[in-house]
């Protein structure tokens, strides 16, 4: 069996340097994409579906980190790489090598989610030790949402009764007045779909929906609470968040006052002009602006746009090739040949165990935030949502095509950008 999973990314390490670094130039976009998804999440999935990840795992810590338990690490991992590989594991299985992969990932993932929630388990995780437990939480609800039929219902009833309790005992945090109104959103939007309506709170809901609205600030910008500030946080959070949010509570069929698919459709546009920009970001080299904080976050600064090409909403501005071969090559330049001696798909964005390093192009443990532990990091597998698509997709079979940067910088007609307004309006329903 273990012979059937060998990734393209081990069979390399068998290889010399040069021929590695060869090898590596001849995958095809999807075959690169996948085998760095593969890459991130074996070490993670395969030691937690044998209860093994807090006993195997590899930790790193901020060099400020707080006092808060630090048994967070797991939760963190595990949330946030599921949340980024939930689509890819949407696929049915096949017998090609990547479908290999992808059937095997998805074992170990249900076989996870389960350990997860056993107190019997050594990788039960730490519900309830801390307020970060609601940030990750919601990755792991949002990891349902965007698998509905592959990841949430295989489970056992007795498994999603627990996730339902833990999900509820997290009402006892009281989250800070920012992005974090949008963790209880998904979980509680989550619960409304989860239970026919009857174990959600709706205030929660609603509440952080007229937040988020209060705090949009135009052209697909949205404040981190009160005050603004320039980063990457509707990337991280809002706009993916937001729509699942409304999405979910759309599934459900909620009737609340507020209009959440009129509220969807106005943040789905939003979503897309914001994907524009961060296209726009991204420069010929494949390198895009670092500002703010949670650099570490890496690849999860382009999650709107990865999320608008695995909806297959991309606007009209932005064809399929151009934003795979953006995203591609922010990929390699980022993930290929930064460690000291040249590692393909190595480099020290991972440690001696394969877990990430905290940094942002490497290992740079100084960009850490007071918060920041090498789980948190796997919010950079959010980018990778697109191969939730099947290889048949436009999206990886049409010829790549230079992005707006590239045009730009060489002489090449590009279209222009302009303030875009919301031109849809609600009002509570009643």
């Amino acid at each position: 069996m273990k012979k059937t999973i060998l990734t393209i990314v081990a069979l390399m390490l068998l290889l010399p340097l040069q021929a590695r670094k060869k090898q590596a130039q001849q995958m095809s976009d999807r075959q690169y994409w996948a085998a760095l998804a593969y890459k991130m999440a074996q070490p993670v999935l395969e030691n937690m579906s044998k209860g093994e990840l807090q006993k195997n795992m590899l930790t790193e810590f901020s060099p400020s980190f707080d006092n808060r338990d630090r048994s967070v690490v797991y939760m963190e991992t595990f949330g946030r790489l599921m949340a980024g590989i939930a689509p890819w594991l949407t696929l049915p299985d096949d017998d090609t090598a990547e479908g290999q992969q992808r059937r095997q990932l998805r074992e170990w993932a249900l076989a996870s989610y389960r350990n997860g929630v056993d107190p019997t388990s050594p990788d039960y995780l730490c519900w309830g030790k801390a307020g970060q437990n609601l940030v990750d939480a919601a990755y792991i609800a949002e990891s349902f949402l965007r698998a509905w039929d592959a990841l949430w219902m295989p489970l056992d009833e007795a498994t999603k009764q627990r996730y339902v309790k833990e999900f509820q005992g997290l009402r006892t945090i009281d989250p800070p007045y920012t992005n974090w109104f949008l963790f209880s959103s998904v979980i509680e939007s989550f619960l409304a779909k989860a239970t026919d309506r009857r174990g959600y709170d709706e205030f929660r809901v609603n509440t952080a929906c007229r937040k988020v609205e209060e705090w949009y600030v135009g052209d697909g910008w949205y404040a981190d609470g009160p005050v603004f500030a320039f980063d990457y946080y509707s990337s991280y959070v809002f706009h993916a968040m937001y729509l699942e949010t409304l999405q979910a509570m759309v599934d459900a069929k909620v009737n609340s006052r507020i209009d959440y698919q009129k509220y969807y459709d106005r943040a789905l546009k939003r979503a897309q002009k914001f994907a524009i920009i961060l296209e726009r970001f991204i420069s010929p080299e494949g390198t895009f602006p670092v500002v703010g904080r949670s650099t570490p976050y890496r690849m999860a600064a382009m999650q709107p746009l990865a999320l608008m090409a695995w909806y297959q909403t991309l606007p009209a501005e932005l064809s399929n090739g151009q934003v795979r071969a953006a995203l591609t090559k922010v990929l390699h330049r980022m993930f290929d040949l930064q460690g000291a001696k040249g590692d393909v798909l190595l480099a020290n964005n991972f440690n001696e165990g394969g877990f990430l390093t905290i940094g942002f192009c490497g290992h740079q443990p100084e960009t850490a935030d007071w918060y920041t532990n090498n789980g948190s990091l796997y919010m950079t597998s959010l980018a990778l949502m697109p191969l939730g698509l099947p290889a048949t997709h436009p999206f990886w079979t049409d010829a790549p095509q230079p992005w707006t940067q590239v045009k730009a910088w060489s002489g090449q007609p590009f279209p222009k950008d302009h303030r875009w307004a919301d031109d849809i309006r609600t009002k509570d329903k009643w």
